[in-house]
């Protein structure tokens, strides 16, 4: 699947120098991922419903151009890597009108039950399991 969230930047997400702030940027993300999983069928209220959750362990971004005020990204989520427990999401993020790439980034989430405890989701949930395994780019 090959999807991708469109998003207008506001004028309060820029900085003085009129530019995006980094920190919005991870805002951004989140963004992509919760309309992603809806998406694919996996919102966060059924997983969530199935007593799971995935916590973000970390987020890695290199800014390559920046952008501004008006201008409008294209963020393509992807599953980098999938062991179960845990999961990598790339995200390839460009400007819409130049093409240019803005970001590279990623986050790394583990499965957790309700009470956040560490869980293998193939185990826990096959059938949500199988629908990342086949999200995996290669």
């Amino acid at each position: 699947m090959n999807y991708i969230y469109e998003r207008k930047i506001n004028y309060y997400e820029t900085d003085k120098m009129g530019i995006v702030h980094h920190s919005n940027y991870i805002r951004f993300l989140e963004e992509s991922r919760c309309y992603w999983l809806e998406e694919i069928d996996m919102p966060f209220s059924v997983l969530e419903e199935n007593g799971i959750t995935i916590p973000v362990l970390g987020v890695n971004c290199t800014y390559k151009h920046h952008v501004t005020f008006a201008d409008t990204i294209l963020i393509r989520p992807f599953v980098k890597e999938y062991s179960g427990v845990r999961m990598t999401i790339g995200y390839d993020v460009t400007d819409k009108k130049t093409g240019e790439t803005v970001i590279i980034a990623e986050t790394k989430h583990c499965f957790t039950n309700k009470n956040l405890k560490p869980i293998n989701l193939k185990k826990y949930n096959a059938e949500f399991s199988k629908k990342f395994e086949n999200l995996i780019e290669k």
